[in-house]
């Protein structure tokens, strides 16, 4: 993809480990020049974090390439006054600052927002907090597990026997960077409408808590609390988990002439009219019968022939697959969501990353360059910095 809907823009990335870093890698497929601001020797904590251990040991841990692709890095130490000075120049010619430090951090650094603002008033200066930059917890430190906890999200995982539970991977962390992202490209279309920068504070609980969509919006308009429920879906039934000949199987029925259709098809057109499961009311109060009616069913078959027969009639169906199994399907590679690149520091294999789900103008938003070494860019960006090719701010939209 060639004209990237954010060519030209230029963002200073501050952040660690994973909500900063997702935020500026859809930047980064977007187009932007993403610099990684990083301390030196140690870098981002994620250089240290994966599931191959000889990974780690060389500052390439899988945690850290899976959302640095395309960036470049450079290692500034912030404490000194030299890494003060080139943050400076970096400042005056960046578009976007985007931090996850706990609240108060950079300021205490020398570098408040309003200081920021002098160096450049068309910043936009994005900090990502567990709880946001102001408030009684806004100094506490915060992971994933903690938002999701605090959230009620593990509330609501699992069945009622076993929950709390945690959602399997860093759901919050994840949210939080797509609301930072989704902020800052919105500060910047004002940006070209104002001329000024602006200053976003986002908090993960607050974004986490908004993602939750209808089990907030049950509670805060119906009065009514959302219940763990493990597979099935609070709104609709038959809309869960079922069990094929093979093993198990999704399937959300959740109109009425959906659930018509898949006992058509599955052979028990009874269940049409019983009275125990003739609307959407009764089915979802005689879920666990209809649940057994169904199973007894579709134990004829094996999960894929299923998918098949009830997709193609218009009824949400699908297998339950391992990640391996999923990354591997024929339509993820038909719309070129994967992407090998070659791993950094010339190791022999290939690197395989993903981008962002959307295509622009047909075409998928990947990476071109493999994830920075540490310091890779030294050279390139630190050297433009101090020779004051940067030192203005640049008159991008």
């Amino acid at each position: 993809m060639k004209d990237r809907p954010l060519a030209g823009i230029r963002v200073l990335d501050l952040t660690n480990v994973l909500a900063g870093p997702y935020c500026s890698y859809q930047l980064a497929l977007l187009g932007a020049e993403v610099i990684k601001v990083e301390a030196p020797k140690t870098g981002d904590l994620a250089r240290q974090l994966g599931a191959d251990p000889e990974l780690n040991a060389i500052g390439l841990g899988t945690s850290f390439l899976a959302q640095n692709a395309g960036k470049k890095s450079v290692t500034v130490d912030l404490k000194s006054e030299q890494g003060k000075a080139d943050f400076t120049t970096l400042v005056q010619g960046a578009d976007v600052l985007v931090e996850n430090f706990r609240p108060g951090v950079l300021a205490r650094l020398g570098f408040p927002w309003s200081h920021l603002q002098q160096l450049n008033p068309r910043l936009v200066y994005c900090a990502i907090s567990g709880f946001g930059q102001t408030g009684p917890m806004s100094q506490r430190p915060a992971y994933d597990q903690i938002i999701q906890g605090l959230s009620g999200m593990m509330s609501i995982t699992g069945t009622p026997e076993t929950a709390p539970l945690r959602v399997g991977f860093p759901v919050c962390d994840t949210i939080g960077g797509l609301a930072a992202a989704m902020a800052i490209n919105a500060a910047l279309v004002g940006r070209a409408r104002t001329g000024r920068g602006h200053f976003i504070d986002v908090s993960m609980l607050e974004a986490s808590l908004s993602a939750m969509g209808w089990v907030v919006s049950n509670y805060l308009i119906g009065g009514r609390l959302t219940e763990p429920m493990g597979d099935q879906n609070f709104t609709a039934a038959p809309s869960g988990t079922f069990r094929a000949a093979d093993g198990p199987l999704n399937i959300a029925a959740n109109r009425q002439e959906q659930y018509v259709t898949l006992c058509r098809i599955i052979g028990r057109e009874d269940l049409i009219e019983d009275e125990r499961f003739r609307d959407r009311e009764s089915r979802k109060a005689n879920r666990e019968e209809l649940n057994r009616e169904l199973n007894e069913a579709l134990r004829a078959r094996t999960a894929l022939e299923w998918e098949e027969l009830l997709s193609a009639a218009g009824v949400p169906a699908a297998r339950i697959l391992t990640v391996d199994k999923a990354l591997a399907l024929e339509q993820l590679a038909e719309r070129g969501f994967i992407t090998e690149l070659q791993m950094p520091g010339g190791l022999p294999r290939t690197l395989g990353v993903v981008g962002n789900g959307a295509l622009f103008d047909g075409e998928p938003v990947a990476p071109t360059l493999p994830p920075p070494l540490l310091g890779e860019h030294n050279a390139e960006i630190l050297s433009d910095a101090s020779d004051g090719a940067s030192a203005a701010p640049r008159e991008t939209s």
